[in-house]
């Protein structure tokens, strides 16, 4: 969905920003925990990387402003853009108050 979906003022979104390291980036907790795995029990398990999840509001004319809002937070804040990648989830909540 883009565009306004109210007529009157700002919208308010919800945003969930899921941060993980690039391909080719080491990830030792994702190793450790790959590792520790098959001493509980939990064989076959393969692959294992870490990231972190950051959920927060934001207020912002349209969806298209939001997202290029969230982005650029993303860019100069949230990740380190040299071994990061991040995917961005913008859900539009209400009108703003």
């Amino acid at each position: 969905m883009v565009g306004r979906v109210w007529d009157d003022g700002p919208m308010l979104f919800s945003v969930q920003v899921e941060v993980s390291l690039r391909e080719g980036v080491a990830d030792p907790q994702g190793s450790t925990i790959e590792r520790s795995l098959p001493h509980l029990g939990f064989d076959g398990v393969r692959g294992v990387r870490v990231g972190k999840s950051i959920r927060f509001e934001l207020e912002a004319t349209d969806e298209s402003a939001a997202v290029a809002e969230v982005e650029d937070l993303c860019r100069r804040f949230l990740t380190n853009p040299v071994i990061e990648d991040s995917h961005v989830t913008v859900t539009a909540v209400e009108a703003a108050r």
